[in-house]
């Protein structure tokens, strides 16, 4: 049970985040939200004006919160095309004004044996990788418990969500080249916004670093790349805004005395200002290693909190396997490349106290959906040492 003192201080941080968000309302700064009704009426025009033998069909759906799954009454084959122009909004909270749009809300489904999936935008254009009804859900990263949309959390932060998605889905016919159609777009001022965005998404698409693959669990992203530290180094460059991105390796190693995680990495920009030990100002930059008991402990750098920090993730599902230790505070060494070292083992057994024996996956974290703010940073020499090798994850 949460301490008085606990409550004091996640009461002080909303408070604070309720005063901003009052703030950009009165000066103009908050933006308006799209209706369904203005949503249609601005793609139909683009939709009717399509040569129709590139389109085997189309849908617009309106999705509620925390829909289990639409079924959007289209049948796909292995390999066919279909985009998905997507807006609204689904807030976790209104009164600190924490919201979503569909970039991280829409999730896909192909029958019930496909692993679901979303984009990484409000718009998002794929080819079916199996068989069966395609079905859409409007769910946050981090809500299913499995890889096929089977077992959403039932979170009470997570049933309080309020809002809808509207979905213009485009099945394409078979043999259209859709790549060419989007160029085309490209060239057409005339077309809608979420087309040409669509069309500027498919000409310059983000690819997941070598090696590395995103967390199911969060979905597909565009918050890291892969770069050059300065000394010429490989690194890995992350830039988050407003959503979310888990990218992990796998890393095997034994927990024993003496394993230790080596990293270097310069920060430039803090997606948050405030603690982030609570549910609306979660928002950090990190390293972490998920061990094979399946939890896992976040290196971060604080805004605030002391170095030494350590807390539960206060976000549903993550409370149950993740730990947060502060390695870095304040504003102080921003913008310089800094070296890292964890004792695994020491910090396993006194933080985590659980039973593993084994480190499976490292993990880089960018998260910055709470406040909506901006986090920069690059990761290079990253290393899981024993008394035995060293393995070089980056």
């Amino acid at each position: 049970m949460p301490s008085a003192r606990d409550i004091a201080h996640e009461l002080a941080i909303a408070a604070r985040l309720a005063t901003r968000a009052l703030r950009r309302r009165l000066s103009g700064g908050a933006t308006a939200t799209v209706s369904d009704r203005e949503f249609r009426a601005t793609l139909e025009p683009w939709l009717a004006a399509l040569p129709p033998e590139v389109v085997a069909g189309y849908r617009y759906l309106k999705i509620p919160t925390n829909q289990p799954w639409l079924d959007t009454g289209l049948d796909l084959e292995p390999g066919d095309w279909v985009t998905w122009l997507a807006a609204g909004r689904v807030y976790f909270s209104r009164a600190p004004d924490i919201w979503v749009d569909p970039s991280l809300r829409l999730w896909c489904r192909i029958g019930t044996d496909v692993p679901i999936f979303r984009g990484a935008r409000a718009t998002h254009t794929f080819a079916a990788p199996g068989r069966g009804r395609l079905s859409l859900a409007s769910r946050f990263p981090g809500e299913w418990l499995d890889p096929y949309g089977r077992r959403p959390a039932a979170a009470p932060e997570f049933a309080r969500a309020r809002g809808d998605l509207s979905v213009l889905l485009v099945h394409w016919a078979h043999g259209a080249d859709v790549h060419g159609l989007f160029r085309r777009f490209a060239r057409d001022t005339r077309v809608p916004g979420l087309v040409l965005a669509e069309a500027e998404r498919l000409e310059q698409p983000v690819p997941t670093p070598p090696n590395w693959q995103d967390d199911w669990r969060i979905g597909a992203n565009e918050v890291f790349r892969t770069a050059i530290a300065p000394d010429g180094r490989p690194a890995l460059e992350c830039c988050t805004h407003h959503d979310v991105a888990i990218l992990q390796r796998e890393a095997r190693a034994p927990l024993a005395p003496g394993t230790c995680l080596q990293w270097s990495w310069r920060v430039d920009q803090l997606p948050s200002d405030l603690a982030e030990d609570t549910l609306p100002s979660h928002d950090y930059l990190s390293i972490a290693v998920e061990f094979d008991d399946g939890q896992d402990i976040t290196y971060y750098w604080s805004a605030t909190l002391p170095e030494g920090t350590a807390f539960r993730c206060p976000l549903p599902v993550w409370r149950d396997i993740e730990t947060h230790v502060v390695v870095r505070s304040g504003p102080g060494e921003l913008g310089r490349w800094l070296a890292e070292e964890r004792d695994l083992y020491a910090d396993y057994r006194r933080i985590v106290c659980g039973q593993a024996r084994e480190v499976v996956r490292i993990w880089l974290i960018g998260e910055s959906v709470m406040q909506r703010g901006h986090g920069r940073c690059e990761y290079a020499s990253i290393r899981l040492d024993t008394n035995e090798r060293t393995l070089e994850v980056l």
